[in-house]
């Protein structure tokens, strides 16, 4: 699989008073393949929005680089990069209620992207961003109202219309479906699931939910305090975790059965998350990993791929001193 998305040694620090940054994304390495969904977990605070914002040029980077096909995308984006990239990279953001102009009506938010990037004409606008609301579930008369009088999972399909108008290659999916109500999430992964297919698109799709990450990547990255602590394909790391983080987000998700779900003894993280501010020495979990050994609280475990993988197979990554 040819990469469409290459990221090397990628660091976001976002700097404080007296001299102290936020280490946001820290020497992150991914690559993500054409038309494939790479789905990027993890709690709240860990640099997942981060992350895929910087992957936009939505933030600069500190250090490290993005790649495009092999093309080394700028450090610090000016106005003309957005010009030339946001054809090819758009992004779904998390609240769709924020995310939209409310002073702008359905029609101008979806077709503001061709009348900066096409020659089209107002009419041939006008006309694609009606096909585009069809597409994703609204009605073309939709296009003269106004955010506010629409439902989350609306707001979030004018969202998803916004971001694929263009046909971009490369969609940063930042917990698209987080604040919709459980029948709503359904439906908005389906629609990209049903648009990933017919368009040919890649993804990287942020969420909390595991189960719905593995129903709709091809791989999955799990990323802990900024850094990434397994890779591997969806099954793999849903099904058979191997790093004692991924375990226990993977064993707090629900079951679907009701009367399993009570019977199951719940898991939990023990200890408080260390601050992005002040990132201790060693492996970033080791204060609350339940399998931590000396050697944890002093070196930083790399992420390798396990020695005992089946042949052929794409190798899995873990960041852990039990695999050293």
């Amino acid at each position: 699989m040819t990469d469409l998305i290459s990221i090397e040694h990628l660091v976001k620090h976002f700097r404080l008073a007296r001299g102290q940054y936020v280490h946001a994304v820290d020497d992150v390495s991914l690559n993500i393949g054409e038309k494939e969904i790479v789905g990027l977990v993890g709690e709240s605070g860990s640099g997942k929005s981060t992350l895929g914002k910087t992957l936009l040029g939505l933030h600069d980077k500190t250090s490290g680089s993005v790649r495009l096909r092999g093309e080394l995308l700028p450090e610090k984006y000016t106005a003309a990069d957005f010009q030339r990239y946001a054809p090819v990279m758009q992004m779904i953001f998390q609240d769709p209620y924020s995310s939209l102009n409310p002073r702008m009506t359905v029609g101008e938010i979806v077709g503001e992207g061709l009348k900066l990037h096409s020659a089209k004409s107002n009419r041939d606008i006008r006309d694609e961003v009606a096909q585009w609301l069809t597409r994703v579930g609204l009605e073309a008369d939709h296009m003269s109202r106004y955010p506010h009088e629409f439902s989350g999972g609306q707001r979030q399909r004018i969202g998803i219309a916004r971001a694929l108008i263009l046909q971009p290659e490369f969609v940063v999916c930042d917990e698209p479906i987080s604040a919709l109500d459980v029948s709503v999430q359904a439906q908005v992964v389906n629609l990209l699931d049903e648009l990933k297919d017919s368009l040919g698109l890649t993804l990287l799709f942020i969420a909390h939910d595991l189960s719905m990450v593995r129903y709709v990547s091809d791989r999955m990255a799990v990323m802990y305090l900024g850094s990434l602590v397994e890779v591997g394909s969806a099954d793999q790391v849903f099904f058979d975790p191997q790093h004692p983080y991924t375990r226990i987000l993977v064993g707090s998700n629900p079951e679907p059965d009701p009367r399993q779900e009570r019977q199951r003894q719940s898991t939990t993280i023990q200890g408080e998350i260390p601050s992005p501010v002040n990132i201790p020495d060693g492996c970033r979990f080791a204060n609350r990993c339940p399998q931590v050994m000396d050697i944890c609280h002093h070196n930083t475990p790399e992420l390798l791929p396990l020695k005992d993988i089946t042949a052929g197979a794409e190798p899995r990554k873990v960041a852990c001193h039990l695999y050293a």
